[in-house]
């Protein structure tokens, strides 16, 4: 076997791949988040709703759909129980009936307070320093962004 097939048959190794690298990274630090998340009442991906709606409130559902790179379909759920545990409203958006404001309550900016313990948490959990994170997230976001695009 030459060199060239070497190196294919290496490509083809399980893990050499970046994607299942990228799936199992995913799931295992998602898991990971559920013990710190519990006390909040949140789920990872409710979280990342409030994290959004932190940053920017309020928001049409359309942005908050764009922030997290779902399609509104996959967000309008998460929405809805936030709603029914009293973290956010949904109001038809002044200027477009057909579009819905999400705002936080009262209940949903205050639960920012105990949500700042989360990324210590998370920090502590996986051993990873600020700067490592800060690395980490840049690299990923690199990816995403060649991923998605359109050459």
């Amino acid at each position: 076997m030459n060199a060239v097939d070497v190196a294919a048959d290496e490509d083809l190794t399980l893990e050499n791949q970046l994607c299942f690298a990228l799936t199992v990274a995913s799931r295992t630090v998602v898991q990971a988040y559920r013990p710190v998340l519990e006390p909040l009442g949140l789920t990872h991906p409710q979280y990342l709703v409030m994290l959004a709606l932190w940053d920017h409130n309020p928001l049409s559902v359309k942005k908050v759909s764009a922030q997290l790179l779902h399609e509104p379909a996959t967000i309008s759920p998460l929405l809805k129980r936030l709603e029914d545990m009293g973290y956010v409203r949904r109001t038809p958006n002044v200027q477009d009936a057909r579009a819905l404001d999400v705002e936080l309550t009262a209940a949903g900016a205050a639960l920012k307070e105990r949500a700042r313990a989360v990324p210590p948490a998370m920090l502590a959990r996986l051993k990873l320093s600020r700067e490592e994170v800060r690395v980490l997230n840049k690299a990923m976001h690199n990816l995403i962004e060649a991923a998605t695009s359109e050459d």
